[in-house]
């Protein structure tokens, strides 16, 4: 009868084994292509590595040293936080005024499936795409928006100089901005109406009855129910926006004035990692790994500021 008991368990046994059979692929993959490369590029961080040479000795905390010391990084960061910071008032901004309008239980919107997927199309657009349209649309000489402002001022009687709006130190970076709002606003409002649709409706219906107003249901029930999913959104807006690389890169080139103005970390890090001449990746993986301190550093103070009790 004590055999039994010993089969029993080992045959789970083996079956327990199959499990981490199963794991293993997905385990495996994801050592090679994820963990191996964040801890090459510490490594190589710590190195005077050149894609040009196959030798490379360890430097220590001297790429890092560098990095705090670079102008230009600092620069870069500036642009980077400027864009993303225009970037998030419009895009928040714009994703709160439609949650506001789809959630107010007084006028029941109607079509709210049919809206997000209007809202969310610019988002599921490649890049290129978006960076070749508007380059089109911004042209200073035969650009549609310059062609309609000229026509709107003629009907007034009045005279206007074509802006080169991505040639211009002083609107290329705004504009890139506004660009990237349009593309990211739609998924920031399926989070906050997915998070609206979490509350229940007796909050509304009540405060409704009693007489509160849009304004005031917003305020009061809706924004602080809403506070896990503001903080997911605003720490990923905040992730992506300091890793910002494709629509400055896309957008600018560096003959332009305005180059220097719209230059991100990203873009400051492809340089060294791939554009120069020595290619030195050392330095470049140390600019990625000072670009995931400042990344940590202000999540963690968004974290607290956001979960800070009332």
């Amino acid at each position: 009868m004590k055999d039994k008991p010993i089969k029993r368990r080992n045959i789970l046994d083996r079956y327990n084994r199959m499990g981490y059979l199963f794991c293993a692929p997905f385990v495996i993959v994801f050592l090679i292509f994820s963990v191996y490369p964040v801890l090459r590029t510490l490594y190589i961080s710590f190195t005077d590595a050149k894609l040009t040479t196959m030798n490379s000795s360890f430097t220590g905390l001297s790429n890092y040293i560098r990095v705090v010391n670079d102008k230009f990084f600092w620069k870069a960061l500036g642009n980077t936080v400027r864009i993303w910071g225009v970037n998030i008032v419009l895009q928040l901004g714009l994703a709160f005024l439609l949650t506001i309008v789809f959630s107010d239980v007084k006028y029941k919107m109607r079509g709210l499936g049919i809206f997000r997927a209007l809202y969310y199309l610019p988002n599921i657009i490649a890049a290129t795409s978006i960076a070749f349209l508007f380059q089109t649309l911004l042209d200073w000489r035969y650009g549609t928006f310059n062609q309609i402002i000229n026509m709107v001022c003629g009907f007034f009687g009045r005279s206007y100089n074509p802006i080169d709006w991505l040639g211009s130190s002083a609107t290329a970076g705004y504009v890139i901005a506004v660009i990237s709002a349009w593309m990211w606003f739609g998924n920031s409002f399926i989070m906050l109406m997915a998070g609206v649709q979490g509350i229940s409706r007796e909050y509304f219906e009540s405060a409704a009855i009693d007489g509160a107003g849009r304004w005031t249901i917003f305020g009061k029930i809706t924004l602080p129910l809403l506070r896990p999913i503001m903080l997911y959104v605003t720490i990923t807006s905040l992730i992506g926006g300091l890793q910002m690389f494709d629509l400055p890169y896309l957008m600018s080139t560096k003959s332009s004035a305005s180059y220097q103005s719209v230059q991100t970390v990203v873009m400051y890090l492809y340089k060294f990692g791939f554009e120069t001449g020595t290619t030195q990746i050392g330095y470049a993986s140390a600019i990625a790994y000072m670009l995931f301190l400042i990344i940590l550093v202000f999540s963690i103070i968004q974290l607290k500021f956001l979960n800070k009790e009332d």
